[in-house]
């Protein structure tokens, strides 16, 4: 098998993940910072990531729903046309932005319906007031970067990422620790120097997009049209299920931090190391998987359907051979990645346990971005959902939180949980697999036009 495109799906893959490290960075920044700062911290940083990714990866999940379509327009050379259909999605933005403010503001109701401490509750939601202000500019930000990966042009990204937390590590240490006439901010001090660093971000890209020579051809900043409604419809029939689906995805991992928090603040903390870690795993199958399906989208927009099938079986077998490395590797240095993070001992046995399961979690894992992604370029998005919803949800949370509090004792505590969901993700990857050969069958024996 002649392996198409597999150094453009790489380089491509890995200037992406660098970016996304990055961002990834912005999370661990705030753990590290907040474990060594105080343990409560942890834990509440534990549970306020968990709600506020819990409402705004769905809304950003709309936006990245949305590259087949822009990655087919550059595919066809419509540069005008692409510039439109960017401009038009600023309209989806605005709503998404609005429903995701309102929820966080929302955030302490959500919390009387866990069983979160009481005593927690104030500094959660104090830390997901500030993120409510830093959401609307993160959409902004989700949709440059989505336009730019569209285009294989993910190199800009990258480097914004990059100076983004060379300004957020600094500024984090300075507001939660207090120093230079600035007073001690705790938690909230992680949350404002996210603030001011996605407004630092924003005053830049919209310098690359008035003068960068790769992105005036599109006219971004112009006034944005009308609301053409056959777009509108067409972002709502991509971007909703696909929004939903990783919204279900995701709050099916972030489910996690808060059916611990009953457990005391060793299994939160603990559970932030191993979430924190699961995380920052994903970034490279999801780099792969941005990659592939811009890389398939495009070749389908020239209407060269061997080609793309190629291009994603190139995607697929990176993702197998990296996602074996990082899970051996993260089984055989478990114990010191749990003890980089915090100094208690409780924490770091609970988490190194986590993280051998972590390690089987992230082969599922990988693959299931991937399908999902591939899967897009073909307009399959309401089937994942479903899939998502009985398994992860159903068996993964459902069968989870029962075996955690109601199943034989040996199994009761935070692995059952963890077990759970891994076993759910890996059917979830296996039936994407499937479902990705019988749709992609048809068009793999067709010629190239």
């Amino acid at each position: 098998m002649k392996l198409f495109d597999l150094r453009a799906i790489g380089s491509h893959a890995a200037t992406i993940w660098i970016g996304q490290l990055a961002v990834m960075a912005f999370a661990v920044t705030d753990t590290l910072v907040a474990g060594q700062y105080d343990p409560q911290a942890l834990a509440t940083l534990s549970i306020a990531t968990a709600l506020y990714v819990s409402i705004s990866i769905g809304l950003q999940g709309y936006v990245q729903g949305l590259l087949p379509i822009w990655g087919r327009l550059y595919g066809q050379g419509a540069t005008r046309a692409l510039g439109d259909s960017v401009r038009q999605a600023l309209y989806a933005l605005a709503i998404c932005s609005t429903l995701g403010v309102l929820l966080l503001w929302l955030s302490p109701a959500l919390l009387q319906l866990t069983e979160v401490p009481a005593h927690l509750h104030q500094p959660v939601s104090h830390y997901l007031a500030i993120q409510a202000i830093t959401l609307p500019m993160s959409m902004l930000v989700r949709a440059f970067n989505t336009f730019s990966q569209s285009i294989g042009q993910p190199r800009w990204v990258a480097r914004l990422q990059a100076g983004a937390l060379l300004c957020k590590i600094p500024l984090t240490i300075w507001l939660s620790f207090g120093g230079w006439g600035m007073p001690e901010l705790g938690l909230a001090g992680c949350a404002w120097a996210t603030c001011i660093t996605h407004i630092g971000l924003l005053l830049v890209i919209c310098w690359l997009l008035r003068r960068h020579p790769l992105y005036q051809p599109y006219r971004l900043l112009q006034r944005p049209p009308r609301p053409d409604w056959a777009t509108q419809r067409q972002f709502l029939a991509l971007g909703l299920p696909s929004s939903i689906a990783i919204w279900v995805e995701v709050t099916s991992f972030t489910a996690l931090s808060l059916l611990m928090a009953p457990m005391g603040e060793t299994a939160s903390a603990a559970q932030q190391i191993a979430s924190t870690t699961a995380a920052l795993l994903y970034m490279w199958p999801l780099s792969l998987a941005i990659a592939g399906s811009a890389r398939v989208s495009y070749w389908q927009g020239r209407q060269q359907a061997a080609s793309a099938h190629r291009a994603q079986r190139s995607t697929l077998l990176l993702t197998l051979a990296s996602a074996s490395l990082f899970a051996l590797l993260l089984a055989l240095l478990r114990q010191p990645m749990a003890s980089l993070y915090v100094q208690d001992a409780a924490v770091q046995q609970l988490a190194a346990s986590l993280l051998l399961i972590v390690a089987a979690y992230h082969l599922a894992d990988a693959f299931q971005v991937c399908g999902l992604f591939l899967l897009r370029c073909y307009h399959v998005v309401r089937l994942p959902t479903l899939i998502y919803s009985v398994m992860l949800w159903g068996l993964g949370l459902g069968g989870g939180y029962w075996l955690a509090w109601h199943g034989p004792p040996a199994w009761r505590g935070p692995h059952a949980l963890w077990i759970m969901v891994a076993l759910a993700m890996t059917l979830v990857a296996g039936l994407f697999l499937w479902l990705l050969q019988r749709v992609s069958r048809p068009v793999a024996g067709q010629p190239d036009h």
